[in-house]
């Protein structure tokens, strides 16, 4: 899980400042304000530990990718040359990291890493990012344990050199060769283990940083349209994919997988997990998968509308119902220690809906799945304030701690964007609400006000005649 993050000249961010990421965490904010830029950056961290391309500082996305960036000047703030990329993020383990110096003989052990990197242009005239600098701490309950960095040599064009704190490396005898590129922006290059005879723990880093990317799941705003038949071969996706498109098919792989929605609760499909999800946001009364014949690979989903009793077509009931599937599958389907990023899972939803819906989402972080908490991080762009309301709720009432909460609101009204941490107390009050964050609504109120009273003067004048 994903526990801080800070981003610095990176599209519309000069700096974000110390992001706190909590089991649900809400960025909110006007049009272009650049919450989703957030996300979008760890989708493109993503993409370049998934390319193929080990050379690739950064892959800002192609035709078929969750998000196309562009040209590395096109995501510097400012768009100028200068301004190298700044990132640092710290995420716990599932399992506890340790190693062993083949040299002193002391045992390393923690329970978190925190990686800091700086990206910069190779030469001004061109468009070829490069690894500046990157550092991993290996935390123990947020103390340093140890760090390693590789950072450019400036004495050698294309060289680095590997620094250790609370560790002492010790060099291979007649190993003279310089220690060439990192991979990607993350990576040590296999020299570093050569180089050193107590320096093989660096790949397990370079592993765990893979392993948290992998975790990352990702859905758009948009979702594809609901149809009448979906084909699955067998197969099961990795995710519901970046709009939804593989719904259907992560139902229908994962009808054997059973998960508990609380402590006291039992354990019960996942299709029936969903069906019961969409009732309680009131969307429907039931919801099948059903094949359509033995003959064929080929499959309906069937709902019962509110007010109805005969199950009919997906695509025949309110577009909302289908654009909040892939996100109740997603949320559902996802393996134990994913993070989930959603962007506006409440769009097509009428207001008690959007605000069910994060009654739901309590129900993912809470969910138990052989006998284990899932463990899911949900990052969630959205600008519903119902959603939010309900959570306000929901903490007030004991049914989730502020803790396991954090929001965010991004605001570009000047320059550069600021991100402020809503400040909520234990009854889910919000001390410091930006100014307008959902609106002028008291603004609203107050004219609408004043027009009631000069229309009341005005008829009552034209009554005096």
């Amino acid at each position: 899980m994903l526990e801080k993050l800070r981003i610095q000249n990176f599209k519309g961010w000069k700096d974000t400042g110390d992001i706190q990421l909590a089991p649900i965490t809400l960025f909110f904010g006007t049009n272009s304000s650049g919450k989703s830029s957030i996300g979008h950056f760890l989708m493109m961290l993503k993409q370049t530990v998934e390319s193929p391309d080990r050379k690739a500082v950064f892959y800002t996305g192609g035709k078929n990718s969750a998000v196309q960036l562009g040209a590395l000047q096109n995501i510097i703030y400012q768009h100028k040359k200068d301004n190298d990329i700044l990132f640092d993020y710290t995420w716990s383990l599932p399992v506890n990291m340790a190693f062993r110096d083949l040299i002193s003989k002391k045992q390393f052990s923690g329970n978190a890493l925190k990686f800091s990197a700086r990206i910069g242009m190779d030469r001004k005239e061109s468009q070829i990012p490069m690894v500046k600098r990157f550092n991993y701490s290996l935390l123990k309950d947020n103390e340093d344990v140890m760090s390693i960095s590789l950072a450019q040599n400036s004495a050698k064009k294309n060289s680095y050199i590997v620094t250790a704190t609370h560790y002492t490396l010790r060099r291979n005898k007649g190993r003279a060769w310089e220690i060439k590129n990192p991979v990607r922006f993350y990576g040590f290059p296999e020299e570093v283990s050569a180089y050193y005879q107590n320096a093989d723990f660096v790949q397990n880093m370079n592993l765990e940083q893979e392993n948290l990317f992998r975790s990352i799941m990702y859905l758009g705003p948009l979702r594809t349209k609901a149809e009448r038949i979906y084909s699955w071969s067998g197969t099961e996706p990795e995710h519901v994919g970046y709009s939804g498109e593989n719904a259907v098919a992560a139902l229908l792989s994962a009808k054997d997988r059973v998960i508990n929605l609380d402590y006291k609760g039992k354990y019960r499909p996942l299709s029936e997990n969903i069906a019961s999800s969409l009732k309680k946001m009131q969307l429907i009364d039931d919801f099948t998968v059903n094949k359509i014949s033995e003959d064929r690979q080929d499959y309906e989903v069937k709902v019962v509308a509110k007010g109805s009793s005969e199950p009919v077509d997906i695509p025949d009931v309110g577009v909302g119902v289908s654009q909040v599937l892939p996100v109740l599958v997603q949320c559902f389907y996802a393996p134990a220690n994913s993070i989930i990023i959603m962007e506006q899972p409440e769009i097509h939803l009428h207001p008690a809906a959007q605000a069910d819906l994060a009654d739901v989402m309590i129900d993912v972080i809470k969910s138990r799945e052989g006998g284990e908490d899932r463990n899911i991080q949900l990052i969630i762009e959205t600008h519903s304030e119902h959603f939010l309301r309900r959570l306000q709720r929901r903490i007030a009432e004991g049914v989730i701690t502020k803790d396991k909460v954090v929001s965010y609101f991004a605001d570009n009204a000047v320059l550069p964007a600021k991100l402020t941490a809503l400040d909520v107390d234990e009854f889910g009050n919000i001390k410091n609400w930006p100014k307008n964050f959902f609106g002028d609504e008291m603004g609203d109120i107050a004219a609408q006000a004043r027009a009631v009273l000069e229309k009341r003067k005005s008829m009552r004048g034209k009554n005096a005649y």
